[in-house]
């Protein structure tokens, strides 16, 4: 099989590589945008015909949020429109498409987890462009797999790197308490985006490390596994809002239901705890 993937210089993308790689896959194309141009609908069509994979997975896209309000029209280029041009000329090679989306395609209100099929109603620059970017694949391929991910970690800028430079110099941080979702580590995610795209159970899904917290637990957490005496203060996202203004709009609720992995026979990711230890092992080895 041949496996294209865009985006290899992000979390994802990156671990897609290591993961395609560990399992023996040797016909593998990494792309990143000096490669190609999502949001160039010619190029798109001419280098995916030309390299003609089998599976293409995109993770590919703009995640500034904040910085998203203020350039819509080109989120939109590379979140929404990119998404179709790839998955029209998938449908057209007869290639699967992997799509990755996110929690913020919901309201994020309420506190039980959304299901797949539960209605959107994205409140972000950031959130409406990636569900329009999974209706361009749904109405492009058929053979498709959207998956809704939360709270990213892996081998790049991510919220425990965060934490982890933040308690270098301070004792205490102030952490917002009232967003709950759950942590997803790319290497996890990894594993179960090349399990799907080997089988035909095509559909959107929820794909995050089991377990729920809120920023300011999981902050919490990784001091406690990192050794690290910072002390955690939870605060309300209105009132974060007031000492960090201008700011794009956050889901409260970012819980996604997992129930449709189940259904269709793939196997749930660890514990988001269980992902942090792993994590945190592996970035004390990364600076041995």
């Amino acid at each position: 099989m041949r496996f294209l993937v865009t985006g290899v210089k992000g979390q994802l993308g990156s671990a897609l590589l290591r993961e395609l790689a560990r399992r023996g896959f040797t016909d593998v194309i990494g792309i990143d945008v000096e490669d190609l141009d999502l949001t160039n609908e010619e190029a798109v069509y001419s280098f995916i015909r030309e390299k003609h994979p089998d599976v293409v997975f995109n993770p590919a896209a703009w995640t500034a949020v904040d910085k998203a309000e203020l350039f819509p029209e080109k989120v939109r280029q590379i979140n929404a429109f990119g998404p179709g041009y790839i998955a029209k000329v998938c449908k057209e090679i007869g290639a699967k498409t992997v799509q990755i989306s996110t929690d913020y395609v919901f309201p994020g209100t309420g506190n039980t987890p959304y299901e797949t099929d539960d209605p959107i109603g994205p409140s972000s620059v950031y959130g409406s462009t990636k569900a329009e970017g999974e209706e361009n694949v749904r109405q492009a391929n058929t053979r498709h797999f959207i998956v809704r991910i939360s709270w990213a970690f892996g081998a790049g800028p991510n919220f425990v790197r965060t934490m982890l430079r933040l308690a270098e110099t301070h004792d205490k941080l102030t952490v917002v308490g009232d967003q709950i979702g759950s942590p997803t580590y790319m290497e996890d995610l990894a594993r179960l985006l090349v399990d799907m795209s080997l089988t035909e159970e095509y559909g959107t899904y929820h794909a995050t490390n089991e377990g729920f917290c809120s920023w300011a637990e999981f902050a919490k957490e990784i001091f406690r596994q990192a050794g690290k005496q910072v002390e955690v203060e939870a605060v309300t996202t209105e009132e974060y809002l007031r000492r960090n203004p201008n700011q794009a709009k956050r889901p409260l609720n970012s819980r996604l239901s997992k129930a449709k992995l189940i259904e269709h026979g793939f196997q749930p990711l660890p514990t988001w705890q269980d992902a942090l230890s792993r994590y945190l092992k592996f970035l004390k080895e990364e600076q041995v």
